[in-house]
């Protein structure tokens, strides 16, 4: 599944192609096709994301509300329309560019009140100007939870997904299973800061990359990382493996149905 930082740029990318003017909406699959006739003709007046949810608004009728799923996809073209090629659910066009989205999990029509109702089941994004990580410090130091698990629990920190939980926990030494509040208040900053800073690189670059320069393939002359989700990390997807720092075996186990990543002589328990 998409983390938070895939919604931001898939945000920035609809604000750069269609806000501000009237778009063609239709839905060639079907399933959105009533109220892509609502829709139709209506300029995209805003773009947001809050964590894996991206919002289109189309004032006064109202917000499109998509959550990708595992399965969802977005992608973009320059006019014109290419013929409607498998399940595409909804796609937007003007006279310059088009966008379509196929197989997401939630793809409906939101009045402003239900977009924000929404939103309040959501904790704080790390990739939003109005997030507080108070909110997000609140839940996790009264909880009996561990703080692997509560990083993957969109409402406690919305965006945040395996990777950017598995890697921000190597980089500050914390245990994945170290109950949340056991985690003392600086070490929690620390985290929250570097997830705000790891997820807007991820935004700038489209990728996810957590490694330090110290530990590059550049600096330590190792081949580089070869993953379909691309970048450098130290423990995701690397069970196994030799940790980047103490070169011990980099642990994995099944925590609530996805894959956990560590390093235990760096994350002692």
């Amino acid at each position: 599944m998409p983390e938070g930082h895939v919604l931001h740029r898939l945000a920035a990318a609809h604000r750069e192609r269609f806000a501000g003017r009237p778009v063609r909406v239709d839905s060639p699959q079907g399933k959105f096709a009533d109220a892509a006739a609502l829709l139709n003709g209506q300029p995209l007046e805003a773009a947001e994301a809050w964590g894996k949810h991206l919002f289109l608004g189309f004032a006064p009728v109202g917000w499109v509300h998509i959550h990708l799923g595992l399965y969802g996809k977005v992608a973009f073209g320059e006019t014109p329309v290419p013929p409607p090629v498998g399940q595409i659910r909804l796609r937007l066009a003007n006279d310059d560019h088009w966008s379509e989205l196929r197989g997401p999990n939630t793809c409906a029509l939101r009045t402003d009140e239900e977009r924000a109702a929404v939103a309040a089941r959501l904790g704080p994004d790390p990739l939003r100007e109005d997030a507080d990580p108070e909110r997000a410090w609140r839940r996790v130091s009264a909880s009996r939870s561990a703080i692997g698990t509560l990083l993957m629990d969109q409402a406690v920190i919305a965006g945040v997904g395996n990777i950017y939980r598995a890697e921000v926990l190597f980089r500050h030494g914390v245990a994945p299973h170290r109950p949340g509040r056991e985690l003392d208040r600086a070490t929690w900053t620390a985290c929250w800061e570097d997830l705000v800073a790891l997820m807007r690189e991820g935004v700038r670059l489209g990728r996810i990359d957590t490694v330090r320069p110290e530990h590059t393939p550049e600096a330590t002359g190792r081949p580089p990382r070869v993953d379909d989700h691309g970048g450098e990390v130290y423990v995701y997807r690397r069970a196994g493996q030799p940790c980047l720092v103490c070169e011990g075996p980099v642990a994995t186990a099944k925590v609530a149905a996805r894959n956990l990543f560590w390093c235990p002589r760096c994350q002692p328990r």
